[in-house]
């Protein structure tokens, strides 16, 4: 009884409640954030996992802009309802060249992490188009617009300098061949050898199969990369993480 009874002291004073509380938050603050100034990466290295491309990099920014995110999380949590229904679990890696990350918690939508390769171009074309015509309850709305909107990639140089400055590992090479590097992607005829060389995996075609290469090229492209850059039949993840 005397521990209770100074227990209630503690909460019957506002002030030592406020007191010992602070206390209590700074201690684990500590406990918790101290120790990752002594490591040099708190991210787990994961083979497979590069930045995005050029090409994909406009479509992840064009998801950005129509407010994709908004229904659409793209972080499967370790949980076996949600592994059996998305896949593995998402990795902090696989979004280490993502600013801001597309994490989230709202899912009016489907979670996009592992959608790449799940469905065909021309799927998404068309659900892109007209949702309601592959999934009929869907309430998403159009977005046919997007395959006359024609991309000039004259700015990849700068936008790819600007990830590079916030720690994206895109080298010098890669920043002045971003342009050709976004054109080879869509042109299927293109010599790809040296998009590849620079993004092992990349997926070089047509992606919605028209003339010029729109922001539903560039959007499909980034659709069709995500939950690929890892091979998880082979994944072992580190016990010491």
């Amino acid at each position: 009884m005397a521990i209770l009874d100074k227990h209630k002291i503690i909460e019957k004073n506002a002030t030592l409640l406020l007191v010992f509380s602070f206390l209590v938050v700074t201690i684990g603050g500590i406990v918790q954030i101290a120790p990752l100034f002594y490591l040099e990466n708190t991210i787990e290295e994961v083979e497979g996992v590069r930045p995005y491309t050029p090409l994909e990099l406009t479509g992840r920014d064009i998801y950005i802009r129509e407010g994709c995110y908004t229904c659409h999380s793209q972080m499967i949590r370790p949980m076996r309802d949600e592994v059996e229904r998305y896949g593995h679990y998402s990795l902090a890696a696989e979004s280490m060249y993502d600013h801001p990350f597309q994490w989230g918690s709202k899912r009016t939508g489907p979670d996009l992490a592992r959608v790449g390769g799940r469905y065909s171009d021309e799927w998404h074309f068309d659900h892109l188009v007209d949702p309601q015509s592959v999934v009929p309850e869907s309430i998403m709305p159009k977005y046919g617009f997007l395959a006359n909107r024609m991309i000039d990639p004259g700015h990849m140089v700068q936008r790819l300098r600007a990830d590079a400055r916030v720690g994206v590992p895109y080298d010098d090479e890669m920043i002045q061949a971003a342009v050709a590097d976004f054109r080879a992607q869509a042109d299927p005829d293109a010599d790809g050898s040296e998009l590849l060389e620079r993004y092992p995996g990349a997926q070089q075609r047509n992606f919605d199969r028209r003339p010029g290469i729109s922001e539903m090229d560039a959007l499909i492209a980034y659709l069709q990369v995500l939950g690929t850059m890892v091979d998880f039949s082979t994944f072992q993840p580190d016990p010491a993480r």
